[in-house]
C-alpha cells in the first residue's frame, strides 16, 4: 500500500496543492482588502452623515428660535398696532368732540364724528369677536370639524 506513490508523485501533489492553496489564499486576501477598503470608505462616510446631522440640527435649533422671535416679535406689533390704534381714535373722539363744540351745525363735523362712532364701533367688535387658535387647530383635543373651519374662516359659505 505504501508502494503506490513514489516520491515525484507525492512532491508533485504537494507542489500543486500549495499553487491552489496560494491562489485560493490570495483571493482571500484580495477579497479582505476589498472588503477593509469598502469598511474605510463606509466609516468616513458615516462620520460626514454624522457631521452633516449636527449641522442639520444645529440649523433646525436656529431656525425654531428664530421662528420663535419673529412669532413674539409679530405679537409685539399686533399689539403695538393696537395701541397706536386706540390712541389714534381717542385723538379724533376728541378732535370730534372740539369740533362739535366749535361748530354745532357744520355738517362735515357730523360726518366726522359719525365715523370716529363707526371707527369707535369697529373696533370694538373686532376686539369681542372670536379669534383662530392655532394651537388648537395644529393638535386638537377632539376631532376636527374642516366645514366648520372652513365656513368660520369664510372660505366656504354655510351652504356649500
Amino acid at each position: 500500500m505504501f508502494g503506490m506513490y513514489t516520491k515525484r508523485d507525492v512532491e508533485k501533489l504537494v507542489r500543486r496543492l500549495r499553487e491552489e492553496y496560494s491562489a485560493v489564499l490570495k483571493e482571500q486576501q484580495a477579497a479582505a482588502e476589498a472588503i477593509k477598503a469598502e469598511n474605510r470608505a463606509l466609516a468616513a462616510r458615516v462620520s460626514e452623515l454624522e457631521a452633516e446631522r449636527g449641522s442639520v440640527a444645529e440649523a433646525l435649533i436656529g431656525a425654531a428660535r428664530e421662528g420663535e422671535k419673529l412669532r413674539e416679535e409679530r405679537v409685539r406689533e399686533a399689539e403695538n398696532g393696537g395701541k397706536e390704534l386706540s390712541l389714534l381714535i381717542a385723538k379724533c373722539r376728541l378732535l370730534s368732540q372740539t369740533l362739535a363744540a366749535k361748530y354745532p351745525d357744520a355738517e362735515d363735523v357730523r360726518s366726522f364724528t359719525a365715523f370716529v362712532d363707526t371707527l369707535h364701533g369697529a373696533v370694538a367688535e373686532e376686539e369681542e369677536e372670536d379669534t383662530l387658535d392655532m394651537d388648537e387647530v395644529l393638535a386638537p383635543k377632539q376631532p376636527l370639524d374642516l366645514g366648520k373651519l372652513c365656513k368660520d374662516l369664510g372660505l366656504m359659505e354655510d351652504g356649500e
